[in-house]
């Protein structure tokens, strides 16, 4: 990917609008071998319509074979080098709930969890319980203490919470405690070999897991939330906005907190639009002449593909089909429609497959696709291609970068 330093020197201004339009798991897989992916089975007139005047691909968040986080596959997204800028789940999750992260702060992403008599995990998300339940959860865990540093547990959304540390001494490089699967136990928290402060991480390792053992019996029996997996423990990372690498004034449309969080991360203003497409939408229209970029996430779709719902996933998709003509009707310069990456309902979880991507404008040239599917887009005219090329791509049909070199 082309260097942020020599990208900055190419951006001109121009009177243009790009919107994302990002399906989160939007890519899957056939229940059948030989059948139709969730996107394929949807009817999507309206997408496959976009998609005949558009130029087309598969997109890789962050290399072939290798199945990205939310965090790095939107950072793909949006230009950022995933492997560069590591971004723990804790620090969006704390963003994107507005909590006020000190540089000094250790955050954690948490998932209350329904473990079994041994301890073992058989439920990731606790039945995906309500975030007033959620809350409750997180006043039973303030209860705790741990020496020398001060302790901040809120509820996010649903099943999701985070854990915040605050205090002298803490590092971050840390293991997580998910192990990803079910009939196994939580892990440890460890610090990692390359911690950039070995004896930092050591420290707040010790004491993640001292929070742990004390939490054990405040939720044993508050079934199916009796536990919670810990994720994406770090601190604050210092990453160059959109305003001030693309000259861009950005806005992010998203229900859930997490994308808010890493949107803010960014530079973007966020808005937080309801709990409905229609809310998202609505939003959008409202916004129109006060930004030049708009990232509108879509969250249902990777909820479903993790819930192993093919269906529910086929009718989000048709229900952001029905979307697409009050999109278009605003008259965007530029419109990207994508994922962040593939959750195959068929996997229950996200994987390593590339995503389905469009990209219009009055300047593509636009390929022989004419569905927007799996299949079509890997007949697209970009062919498998980088996530991190998508940004410059959306700036140059948006008129804003100029001629390099002589």
């Amino acid at each position: 990917m082309i260097p942020f330093s020599r990208l900055k020197s190419l951006v001109i201004p121009a009177e243009t609008k790009i919107v994302f339009l990002v399906m989160d798991g939007l890519g899957g897989l056939p229940l059948q071998p030989g059948g139709l992916t969730e996107l394929e089975t949807a009817t999507t007139p309206h997408l496959d319509a976009l998609a005949s005047q558009s130029v087309c691909g598969l997109s890789v968040p962050v290399a072939p074979g290798i199945t990205p986080g939310s965090g790095p596959a939107h950072l793909a997204l949006f230009g950022y080098d995933p492997l560069a800028c590591e971004i723990g789940r804790g620090v969006l999750e704390a963003l994107g709930v507005d909590f006020d992260l000190q540089p000094q702060d250790v955050a954690a992403r948490g998932n209350f969890c329904t473990v079994d008599s041994e301890g073992r995990v058989t439920d990731r998300r606790a039945g995906r319980i309500s975030t007033d339940v959620n809350a409750e959860l997180c006043a039973r865990l303030r209860a705790i203490k741990l020496p020398g540093v001060e302790i901040f547990v809120e509820p996010v959304k649903d099943y999701r919470f985070i854990l915040v540390l605050r205090g002298d001494g803490l590092g971050d490089g840390l293991t997580e405690s998910d192990p990803q699967q079910l009939g196994a136990l939580p892990h440890k928290i460890e610090p990692l070999s390359d911690a950039a402060d070995p004896a930092a991480a050591h420290r707040t390792a010790d004491l993640i897991n001292e929070f742990v053992r004390q939490a054990k019996p405040l939720l044993a029996d508050q079934y199916p939330a009796n536990m919670f997996l810990l994720r994406g423990i770090s601190k604050r990372p210092s990453i160059p906005t959109m305003q001030e690498v693309y000259g861009l004034n950005p806005l992010a449309i998203a229900v859930y907190p997490m994308y808010r969080g890493l949107a803010k991360l960014v530079g973007m203003q966020v808005l937080h639009p309801g709990e409905t497409m229609e809310d998202e939408f609505a939003a959008l229209e409202s916004n129109w002449e006060e930004y030049n970029f708009f990232f509108v996430h879509i969250k249902w779709t990777d909820s479903a593909g993790e819930d192993g719902d093919f269906d529910r996933k086929v009718s989000i998709i048709e229900q952001v089909d029905a979307y697409i003509p009050r999109l278009m009707t605003l008259k965007p310069d530029v419109v990207v429609v994508t994922g962040d990456h593939s959750t195959p309902a068929l996997l229950r979880s996200h994987s390593w497959h590339p995503i389905p991507t469009l990209i219009y404008s009055p300047y593509c040239r636009s390929d022989e696709v004419t569905e927007f599917s799996e299949r079509g887009c890997a007949r697209g005219a970009l062919g498998q291609f980088p996530a991190t090329d998508i940004m410059p791509l959306a700036l140059a049909n948006a008129l804003r970068l100029t001629k390099f070199g002589a």
